[in-house]
């Protein structure tokens, strides 16, 4: 396969005004893209994005470069990452594409894709586009110039849909939740699902400003949700990031809950339906999931870090249900991708079904102590190659026989080899992950 030089593993993202991440790449990207996809007979794509400030410039790129390849484009506005996958189905779209970067501050921005189906795009497909972005951008006869319309009714749709996937025998009426949207693409969305749903909800992060999305709040900055159910006495906190693909919960006592304790419930409340065949983490989730899922008689398997990677392994397992320690939590029973909303109304169906709180239902799981350690190296050279690394890693994996594990690897970001280390004691993990770090530095 080609290595990809736009394409990471979420679209193309990067800082707002540096290349890629500039207008005149964007539209080119759209004029590309609309090349690849006419060729499969695409005729309309959908364009939507989350509140970051460079949205709108970036939408009126893309809408010019899919126009000039001959595309009509049905423009959202603001709407989540989910809500656009889920869009592009119903509206009967070839494609649709989110104007995002998802956790990251407003001077980020990313463009990705998804298919008709609600799912990301294909290699082939991403590979296609990036081989059309070499040639010169063009243009279509004046009368094959794609046409431009607005959506007015596309959030009432989703909230339409996300109500849908809560059963009709239960309500929330009674609870008190505290909704955290990150001043993201979810401010208008996801307090109306669980207020009609019939829950007294506690809003913050619903006021964006173009600037403010992710800051101090949401799904990667817990504080503010975590204090806010504790002053508030209520009973769980909803937190969701950017775009909405992410959920981090908070019980009644204002401990967070994190992607493997959400998908720790879905899977216990699954089980006792038969409706589940295994569960998917990738390499970061704490081997205390691991554990309660062996306990309960459930498969498990690890993919790489990303949720594209859990979508494929569920694909390759033909499982319905995987999620990343981040808060990405992906069930194919109800969605196509990782969705925010849903995976907190999958949590609240569990709640509804047993009478149980949010802290009594993820007592069954013991998160293990995790310890990491960076270390920084230079060079040619692969410390995690060494022979003295990979008997330090043995040694370590001797001593943890059956009680955890060890996983070391590079940063795709930075030169840093991430030294990772779970196990029952918080004293024990620590030693042995120096252990192991003094070996990678030594070894660099």
């Amino acid at each position: 396969m080609s290595e990809r030089r736009y394409f990471g593993t979420d679209g193309v993202r990067g800082l707002v005004g540096q290349y890629p991440i500039t207008p005149e790449f964007v539209m080119k990207l759209g004029y590309a893209a609309g090349k690849v996809l006419a060729a499969k007979g695409t005729k309309k794509v959908l364009v939507g994005k989350d509140t970051r400030i460079s949205g709108y410039m970036f939408e009126s790129a893309l809408e010019a470069g899919f126009s000039a390849a001959g595309i009509d484009i049905g423009l959202l506005g603001p709407m989540p990452t989910p809500a656009i996958a889920y869009l592009t189905k119903t509206f009967r779209a070839e494609a649709g594409i989110v104007i995002s970067a998802s956790h990251n501050p407003f001077y980020d921005n990313g463009i990705k894709f998804f298919s008709q189906d609600g799912q990301k795009l294909p290699d082939d497909v991403e590979l296609a586009i990036e081989a059309e972005l070499d040639k010169d951008m063009g243009c279509v006869d004046s009368a094959n110039l794609g046409r431009a319309n607005r959506i007015d009714d596309a959030a009432g749709r989703y909230i339409e849909f996300c109500k849908s996937n809560f059963p009709s025998e239960y309500s929330l009426s009674g609870m008190k939740i505290v909704v955290d949207c990150a001043h993201g693409a979810t401010y208008h969305i996801a307090p109306n699902v669980f207020r009609e749903l019939g829950a007294e909800v506690i809003e913050i992060g619903t006021s964006p400003n173009g600037k403010n999305i992710n800051e101090g709040c949401g799904a990667t900055s817990m504080d503010a949700i975590s204090a806010a159910v504790v002053e508030h006495q209520a009973d769980l906190g909803i937190a969701l990031d950017g775009d909405g693909d992410r959920l981090m919960m908070v019980d009644h006592t204002g401990y967070i809950v994190d992607g493997d304790e959400c998908v720790y419930v879905i899977a216990s409340h699954d089980l006792k339906s038969g409706s589940i065949r295994g569960v998917v983490g990738t390499l970061m989730s704490n081997m205390g999931l691991e554990l309660a899922l062996a306990d309960m008689g459930v498969p498990f398997a690890r993919s790489k870090v990303g949720d594209r990677y859990v979508m494929e392994m569920l694909k390759q397992n033909g499982w319905q249900l995987g999620a990343e320690n981040s808060g990405h939590v992906i069930n194919l029973r109800h969605t196509s991708t990782g969705d925010g909303i849903i995976a907190a109304l999958n949590v609240l169906t569990a709640v509804c079904s047993t009478g149980k709180s949010l802290f009594e239902l993820r007592q069954g799981m013991t998160k293990l102590p995790q310890v990491l350690v960076n270390v920084r190296f230079s060079g040619d050279n692969d410390p995690l190659q060494a022979d003295s690394v990979v008997a330090s890693v043995h040694k370590v994996n001797e001593k943890l026989t059956g009680r955890g594990r060890v996983l070391l690897r590079k940063s795709g970001t930075e030169p840093l080899i991430r030294v990772m280390v779970e196990g029952p004691e918080i004293d024990e993990v620590t030693a042995l992950a120096n252990e192991i770090a003094d070996a990678v530095k030594k070894a660099c």
